[in-house]
């Protein structure tokens, strides 16, 4: 039995109260917050719960106890250094690529490109829009770093509408990355649920396009009642968005030249899905060349590689365009580096209290809750989804818990339905409940400038919208279209 003090929700509650009163009450920096509440939440969870939580992941009773007996700061630096893999080269580009497209006027150019044809009425629909299929192949986290800076760019170009441009974007993105295949979490679920990974793309498509509309109306509203002003950062200084937006057409690079910064990632990445979808990790065929172009697309794609390839396009495009000197230069890199360094810090607190809430074995415990939970499969699949991810942070690992629970009844039960309406569901619940112990939720405040309170006010509600109406869709087409 495990004591009351050991039990992951209490746990869980301990380490809520750390981070909201120290960043909303005592006004801690997110970074030193983040970090306390993940050595308190480290330092209160048993050796037990930590073997369990390897031993459920996959590791050997000999690896488990080496976890477990690693102490609290090593266990916290390693959940803080594997955030930092995952998302530090990619912050560091990003920001790169978002200055120099500022400061060489590229982002200005690509924003009197989609003005000339949405016109400014249709421009935040342009974005929405744009972010949710480019969301597809792209991950969460670099979409928001690729189309931040222009959101910035057409907000002070258009003077207002900040907000609505964020929500749209980071709406977009969202949906993408929980209801389409090849996103890691849906190509979970479409493995585990045995469900045809084409029927999940085109059902995830058709639910988030609804999902993200309903996301505008909302984005629409929010913006009016909170406006948001743009401000000064150093990767994105109000007087060189300024500046580009006065200059002359002739004075600005092609648009070619300016989208390629955006697009070769974009590109390299979109082909390394492909090929990985359709060769796996094993790449052979009868052809020595054709394999080893099918490698070249691999490495190139690889995220990290591909924003570094942007990363240098884009300073190439501030060097010809701008005719730049060395120590002009090297004075953007420094802000551009100085403003993605203090992103990585937070965004990896953030992954190590969420780390260490996973080491507690909250996800376990949720699930030990709801398995006599006599209700409905798709809202029960919504709920443990939206649970788990409130809980701890993360919607793979949600989407990842709350399939390993339905799977079994799934298979066992006569649904009436196919079990892609509990896929869409699980996609949705994930969407519930984002804050700070979401890495995500600090990417959306750190890059957009949005303070915690605003991103509360708006992110998280319009999260939580598009997840309840996607689970309202998904019951009445479960009803009316079984597909079975």
């Amino acid at each position: 039995m495990t004591s009351f003090f050991a039990d992951p929700l209490f746990i869980l509650a301990i380490g809520v109260i750390i981070i909201v009163v120290g960043i909303i009450g005592l006004k801690l920096h997110p970074f030193l917050a983040l970090l306390l509440g993940a050595l308190v939440v480290a330092m209160m969870t048993p050796g037990s719960a930590i073997m369990q939580f390897a031993i459920a992941k996959g590791a050997s009773t000999k690896a488990a106890h080496e976890m477990a007996s690693k102490s609290i700061g090593e266990r916290v630096a390693t959940e803080f250094g594997n955030t930092c893999a995952k998302i530090g080269i990619i912050i560091a580009m990003a920001s790169i690529i978002g200055r120099c497209l500022l400061e060489s006027g590229g982002a200005e150019r690509i924003i009197r490109s989609v003005l000339k044809v949405t016109g400014i009425n249709k421009a935040p629909a342009a974005f929405l829009v744009s972010s949710f299929f480019i969301g597809i192949p792209v991950f969460f986290d670099t979409v928001l770093f690729l189309m931040i800076p222009l959101a910035k760019a057409m907000s002070m170009k258009i003077k207002k509408n900040y907000l609505l441009f964020v929500i749209c974007i980071m709406a977009g993105a969202s949906m993408a990355n929980s209801l389409v295949p090849p996103a890691p979490g849906p190509l979970f679920l479409v493995t585990e649920m045995h469900v045809p990974m084409g029927m999940m793309m085109i059902a995830g498509i058709l639910l988030g396009l609804v999902n993200i509309s309903v996301a505008y109306v909302y984005a629409a509203w929010a913006n009016k009642k909170w406006p948001v002003e743009i401000r000064d950062s150093p990767d994105a200084r109000l007087a060189d968005i300024k500046s580009a937006s006065e200059q002359e057409n002739a004075q600005l690079p092609g648009l070619v030249f300016s989208l390629m910064p955006i697009l070769i990632p974009f590109v390299f990445i979109c082909i390394n899905t492909i090929v990985t979808s359709a060769a796996g990790t094993q790449i052979h065929t009868p052809y020595t060349i054709i394999n080893k172009l099918l490698s070249a697309a691999v490495f190139i794609g690889d995220k990290n590689i591909a924003l570094v390839t942007g990363g240098l396009v884009a300073l190439l495009l501030l060097v010809v365009h701008k005719r730049t000197t060395k120590q002009e230069m090297n004075a953007s890199l420094s802000a551009a580096i100085m403003s993605g360094g203090s992103i990585i810090l937070i965004i990896a607190a953030g992954g190590a209290f969420g780390g260490m809430l996973q080491q507690s074995g909250i996800s376990a415990r949720i699930a030990e809750l709801t398995k006599n939970y006599q209700i409905a499969l798709i809202p029960l699949a919504f709920i443990i989804t939206a649970v788990v991810r409130t809980a701890q942070g993360s919607a793979t690992v949600s989407l990842i818990t709350a399939a390993g629970i339905l799977s079994g009844m799934a298979a066992g039960s006569n649904l009436g339905y196919h079990p892609l309406y509990l896929c869409l569901a699980i996609g949705c619940g994930a969407k519930m409940i984002t804050w700070m112990n979401d890495s995500g939720f600090w990417m959306i405040c750190k890059i957009s400038n949005l303070t915690e309170r605003e991103a509360l006010k708006t992110i998280t509600p319009s999260l939580a919208i598009m997840g309840i109406t996607g689970l309202i869709i998904i019951m009445i087409a479960a009803k009316l279209l079984p597909l079975v």
